[in-house]
């Protein structure tokens, strides 16, 4: 096989260079054309023809274009250097990893282009739900609009290509899939998102239905809080109880970023793909009672393995608190004791006992005991002219992502001078004063207690949240 020897390769037709072919004819003197240190510029094995040498770069010199190869227009060069100022403007064959950790990001897209020309982009550490990218059309239409466009889907890779002055950028490759991994996906009561994770609220019965799980399963613990319904508070004018918080149970999986509440620690759930049913404990009726007996005891919550037991009733005249999650406060009368909480037992502990009654002393004037909330005690009835037992203090998680307080306890009643006792922060009904005023409600959906009263206040109804990584 002859070869010969140059340093460039010649002859060229005009300004264009053909391999393969010399201004139409065959070169047919050598195989291989080589530089001068030997190494093959171009060789030809049959009808297979290769430019360069192993470990060679091939690079087309400035102002040299190419045809044949395939369109350059979709492709982009990457750039190495993470963008994280703003705005900034884009240049055509350019890919950019754009970080928004610290603040929103504008890009802008080139103001003068050409068809074929293209720009690239991928939130760098999935934060676009967080703080957006705004992409500012520079002029020209986006998909035929002349606006710009935010970007708010976390781990988003988009691709944009312009047309023509109609259209001016389309979108020719958009997705926000994470390598490697299929996420959870699921369905049943009302959905929303938290960066990368999905929040389903349940505040009536439903179904959780796991319709996939993710390929680690690390991505299917999910977390939950899981509330009972509240106690009614006791119905009567003789410093009657207010009615125990529903108890409240949380469990945070590690790839879920929240603040969780104290009494987070429940139990791991690690799903799978099926129906999960869903319970939502009713809150205790009130005003139905004697007043010497208790308020009714709310209902229990259920989700999985994981119960959160309804509160307990208020004690009426001379009557203790019902025993529940949290406990129902004290009767009047004879200073009677608050139920007691964590009904029944669970680690950590789902609630607190009710306050007592003020004992029976001059003066004569009764105070009820407040209900128990998920993390302090109802406080005891106390001695004129000061008021009646307040109810304990629910626990704030920010599973739906804001803080929210959940499972406070219902205030006692009052004879006498003074007030009655605060429901607890979570939900709690307030305790009615010496006239005959009925107690407050618990919040619905809250787990929250009722107040005591000359009628009792109803418990608050349970709510399950459910909280899970989606992408």
């Amino acid at each position: 096989m002859s070869k010969v020897e140059v340093n460039t390769v010649e002859p060229q037709c005009g300004t264009t260079l053909t391999v393969g072919k010399v201004c139409g004819s065959v070169r047919t003197a050598s195989n291989n054309i080589q530089a001068s240190d030997g190494g093959n510029l171009i060789s030809q094995s049959g009808t297979t023809i290769t430019l360069g040498a192993s470990g060679d770069t091939i690079a087309l010199a400035a102002g040299a274009s190419q045809t044949g190869f395939g369109s350059p227009g979709q492709l982009v060069d990457w750039q190495t250097t993470i963008q994280t100022s703003t705005p900034f403007t884009a240049v055509s064959g350019k890919g950019y990893f754009i970080n928004t950790t610290s603040g929103a990001i504008t890009m802008n897209l080139p103001s003068s282009p050409s068809v074929g020309d293209i720009v690239a982009i991928k939130d760098y550490v999935s934060k676009f739900s967080t703080n957006n990218l705004t992409i500012g059309r520079g002029g020209s239409n986006m998909n035929g609009n002349a606006g710009d466009s935010v970007r708010n889907t976390n781990n988003e890779s988009l691709t944009l290509l312009y047309a023509d002055a109609t259209q001016g950028w389309l979108s020719i490759e958009e997705g926000a899939g994470y390598v490697g991994e299929n996420f959870m996906t699921a369905t049943g009561g009302t959905v929303s998102t938290s960066g990368n994770d999905k929040i389903h609220i349940f505040t009536g019965p439903g179904t959780f239905r796991v319709c996939s799980v993710a390929a680690s399963a690390a991505n299917n613990q999910v977390s939950y809080t899981v509330v009972g319904g509240g106690g009614a508070g006791a119905t009567t004018t003789a410093g009657g109880g207010g009615g125990g918080a529903g108890g409240f149970r949380e469990d945070k999986s590690p790839v879920t970023p929240y603040t969780a509440s104290p009494l987070e620690g429940a139990g791991t759930i690690t799903v799978t793909a099926t129906n999960y049913p869903i319970t939502i404990g009713a809150g205790a009726s009130g005003g139905v009672n004697p007043a010497t007996t208790q308020g009714n005891s709310g209902s229990s919550s259920i989700f999985s393995s994981i119960t959160s037991a309804g509160g307990g009733g208020g004690g009426g005249m001379k009557v203790a608190g019902t025993a529940g999650a949290s406990g129902g406060g004290g009767g009047g009368r004879c200073g009677a004791a608050g139920g007691g909480g964590n009904t029944p037992p669970v680690s950590p502990a789902q609630g607190s006992a009710g306050g007592s009654a003020k004992p029976q002393s001059s003066p004569a004037s009764d105070a009820g005991g407040g209900g128990g909330g998920a993390t302090a005690v109802g406080a005891n009835g106390q001695n004129d002219p000061n008021p009646a037992g307040n109810g304990g203090a629910g626990a704030t998680t920010c599973i739906s992502a804001s803080p929210t307080i959940y499972s406070g306890g219902g205030g006692g009643a009052r004879e006498g001078s003074g007030n009655g006792g605060t429901g607890g922060p979570g939900g709690g009904g307030a305790g009615s004063g010496p006239s005959p005023v009925s107690g407050v409600a618990g919040t619905v959906n809250s787990g929250g207690g009722g107040g005591a009263g000359s009628v009792g206040g109803a418990g608050g109804s349970g709510i399950i949240i459910i909280r899970y990584k989606y992408q």
